[in-house]
């Protein structure tokens, strides 16, 4: 019985003393952050590109490359535009903030009707090599729509200073990472 003890305090030193190892865990929360942080500036980015065709020069030469933009009238894809903004920026802050998370799969539920119907005016015209990154960009908003929505919401809670600030540096993020590389390149690159 003695030797028994003896092994098994043995055993707890032995794991005591071996530095603990470190393994990457893969959780619904860290892929889901992920995804909406991913998405979220691409959304932003590319809707921010079509809020740029409010100006009548960008949007005479925006059909030479994208072909799409020459069958849709001007204040649609304008739309579209400040649909996809802000529903890639209601994919990161409500959830980020805890003020009103409940907006994030709202945000993700959008977006995932947007590339529906993208999906759908692309095939009517026959562009099936777009379809592909419409279905998929729809797929993960309604992935994010799911697990924000039902398998993982984000709680409510009471804004703090320290969440208003990561929200104000994320915003400020988008801004300078998406919103100013997308103007400098609509307004001084020739199509």
């Amino acid at each position: 019985m003695n030797q028994h003890v003896s092994d098994n305090l043995r055993d707890v030193k032995s794991t005591k003393q071996q530095p603990e190892k470190r393994t990457m865990r893969f959780t619904l929360n860290g892929v889901l952050w992920s995804l909406q942080a991913l998405f979220g500036f691409f959304f932003a980015g590319s809707g921010f590109g079509k809020v740029l065709l409010y100006d009548e020069a960008l949007y005479a030469a925006a059909p030479r490359a994208v072909a799409w933009y020459a069958a849709v009238p001007q204040p649609l894809i304008v739309f579209i535009g400040v649909c996809e903004v802000l529903g890639g920026v209601g994919l990161i802050l409500p959830a980020m903030a805890r003020v009103k998370p409940m907006l994030t799969p709202l945000a993700a539920a959008g977006l995932t009707l947007t590339m529906i119907l993208a999906a759908g005016f692309h095939i009517v015209r026959g562009e099936y090599a777009l379809v592909p990154a419409n279905l998929l960009l729809g797929g993960v908003a309604a992935v994010i729509t799911a697990g924000r929505g039902k398998l993982r919401p984000v709680a409510p809670a009471s804004i703090t200073t320290s969440r208003a600030l990561w929200s104000f540096a994320v915003l400020g993020a988008v801004v300078l990472l998406t919103f100013v590389p997308t103007w400098y390149t609509m307004t001084n690159v020739q199509f």
